[in-house]
């Protein structure tokens, strides 16, 4: 019963987060904020609210830090990997495609993260000023960085307030929604995310009591690929009509996102985030810097070959902490 009990709050967790994807994008239309910061921070951040929740929730309510650890780095190496796969089915398509700057400044920031957690594990940058983690204060900083490079990316707003009110009509007459219902629908999602992500962690951590799985190993598995499905749901999405750009932006964007989460808990926490006391979150921290790296270099480099290799690497990465 808890396992149907877990597919279907994870099922419902995966429909909130499009349904909200769906209203931010409609949000998009009906203003003149732009698309690109929407869609690149806010709609990323939006599909990592199960992430965040479920982490915050796994560190407070049940005082499970390796859960809320094992979760944050299980979804951003399974993100990794999904973009993986993508990259070599759409290979001759996507190898024409160019990465935006910004992409890869946030995909160096994300591997800095790694670096900073693995500094913290060899006890160099584990100390506090005041009563943060110098960690915290080291990733927040990097998050700030990447939100910045991002919101670069904002491309240019509308010329005039007759197009936007013009597009705003348009996308009234096409759902039948105005703005203000339009934003209180995507609230009541979001709240809705909230309920079931704190559902989803007590119900990961039963599995793991059942299963000896430990709290690692849980976090990443359970929790990380159920609050990875937003994100995959939509990247999928973005490939098939091949908005490449954007989708390489909801993934990079969504785990950065996914480290700042990883702060909040830490700031909120009795006790210690940094948890590397479960060798599956060292393995997870070690394979998610190279996947990376690797993503890095697959969406730096011009020749497909490369790409491919690259990419099918971040797979290898995903199979070897399986493995472990």
């Amino acid at each position: 019963m808890i396992y149907i009990a877990y597919i279907v709050v994870a099922s419902l967790v995966v429909w909130f987060s499009i349904k909200a994807s769906h209203y931010i994008d409609l949000i998009d239309q009906k203003t003149s904020l732009s698309g690109a910061f929407l869609g690149g921070v806010l709609l990323s951040a939006v599909t990592s609210l199960p992430e965040m929740f479920t982490s915050i929730s796994a560190t407070i309510l049940i005082d499970k830090p390796s859960l809320c650890i094992g979760n944050i780095l299980g979804s951003d190496l399974f993100n990794l990997t999904i973009l993986g796969v993508l990259i070599p089915c759409y290979a001759r398509s996507f190898s024409r495609t160019r990465t935006s700057r910004g992409h890869l400044a946030v995909c160096l920031y994300l591997f800095l993260s790694y670096v900073v957690l693995l500094l913290n594990m060899l006890n160099i940058v584990d100390f506090h000023i005041w009563t943060l983690n110098i960690s915290t204060i080291l990733i927040l900083a990097l998050y700030a960085l990447s939100v910045k490079h991002l919101a670069a990316e904002n491309g240019t707003l509308p010329e005039g307030a007759v197009e936007a009110e013009s597009a705003e009509e348009d996308v009234e007459e096409e759902c039948g929604l105005s703005l203000r219902q339009i934003v209180t629908r995507f609230v009541l999602v979001s709240l809705g995310i909230i309920v079931l992500s704190v559902v989803l962690t007590y119900i990961t951590d039963d599995i793991a009591v059942r299963l000896n799985l430990g709290a690692g190993l849980a976090g990443a598995i359970f929790l990380g690929v159920a609050t990875s499905l937003p994100e995959v749901s939509s990247t999928i999405a973005l490939f098939r009509i091949g908005n490449y750009n954007i989708a390489v932006g909801n993934i990079i964007g969504s785990n950065i996102f996914n480290f700042f989460v990883l702060c909040c808990a830490d700031l909120f926490s009795r006790l210690p985030v940094y948890d590397f006391t479960d060798p599956k979150v060292v393995g997870l921290m070690i394979f998610g810097g190279i996947s990376t790296l690797l993503m890095l270099g697959s969406l730096g480099i011009k020749k497909r070959g490369w790409k491919v290799t690259l990419a099918l690497s971040t797979i290898i990465c995903y199979i070897g902490f399986l493995m472990m």
